[in-house]
């Protein structure tokens, strides 16, 4: 069984207008809601590719309740931990001249230390050897980002997999907990080690020395440029296929959803990640926060390369 656990999740509200400016008034041509967060977004992904999923986080107040009425009516299962406040509301703002956004995410309610020991209980309950957790996103108020090696422990010592997606101190201080696999970006890695990321061979040099810090595996997300991954002390670089972009929001959830989605049916780590950039590319090419089709990324995957670096 796959599991998302989103520690902050969002109720995703996007705007378009015909250009973005400032100092002025702008007026939406067109609007819609979603389900976010990047646990979410990749159940989302797995959805779409026909995976079934169970969501578990935190959630507050109406928008609490409207996530879970909307995770549920996708088919994805939920167990949220109920908390006291309203979950965060995310605005992005798009350009329909140039695809330009600006996104302002809200803070999310402050979480007690009753909650965090509910939500431990809860993935200490369900986890099952062979189960895949997915662990993204970053950590609202009242959270220390040690709790993520709380969790990591729980689940690996029940013999589980984890795939931990968060970034700064988050990710700094948890990768001694040893997690399957990290998926920092570039500029996320260059900030967890201080190493250059301008070439293939740099950005697998960091791979390399995040992965010494104690992931068993890392992939460094390069945007529309794909991704480089650090295995077994080998490198690889998978590029994207060329896409019209339409909103790159997301693409990175659901490139975890991808590469999961490999690693659940038993593929090599460097096949689940040419899923991944075929999941990521699909769904940066929807408009709004679509995910992209299974038909889509079966139609994507084969343009994937692989190379080793």
């Amino acid at each position: 069984m796959i599991f998302t656990v989103t520690l902050n999740p969002a109720v995703d509200r996007e705007l378009t207008v015909a250009e973005i400016a400032f100092d002025t008034v702008l007026r939406a041509s067109d609007w819609r809601v979603d389900c976010g967060g990047k646990g979410f977004n990749v159940a989302r992904m797995l959805q779409s590719l026909g995976i079934s999923s169970v969501a578990l986080g935190f959630a507050g107040g109406k928008s609490g309740e409207m996530l879970a009425d909307k995770l549920q009516s996708l088919g994805i299962e939920t167990d949220f931990v109920r908390v006291e406040g309203e979950t965060r509301t995310n605005v992005s703002i798009v350009s329909a001249k140039n695809g330009q956004y600006v996104k302002v995410n809200e803070p999310g309610p402050t979480i007690t230390e009753t909650d965090l020991a509910q939500l431990a209980q809860k993935i200490g309950e369900r986890v099952q050897a062979g189960d895949w957790w997915i662990l993204a996103g970053s950590l609202p108020p009242g959270v220390e980002p040690r709790y993520y090696t709380e969790l990591i422990t729980i689940i690996q010592s029940a013999g589980a997999k984890v795939f931990l997606d968060t970034s700064d101190e988050a990710l700094r201080q948890n990768c001694a907990a040893k997690p399957l696999l990290v998926k920092p970006n570039d500029e996320e890695a260059h900030a967890l080690t201080g190493l250059p990321v301008n070439t293939p061979a740099e950005i697998s040099a960091v791979g390399k020395a995040i992965s010494a810090m104690g992931p068993a595996s890392v992939i460094i997300s390069l945007g529309k440029e794909g991704a480089v991954l650090v295995d077994d002390g080998k490198a690889w670089m998978a590029a994207s296929p060329k896409i019209v972009a339409a909103n790159p929001i997301g693409a990175g959830d659901s490139m975890v959803a991808g590469i999961v989605w490999g690693l659940s049916q038993g593929d090599s780590m460097q096949d689940a990640l040419c899923k991944g950039i075929a999941c990521g590319a699909a769904t940066a090419s929807q408009k709004g926060t679509s995910v992209g089709s299974l038909a889509q990324v079966n139609k994507l995957l084969s343009q994937v390369s692989l190379s080793e670096v």
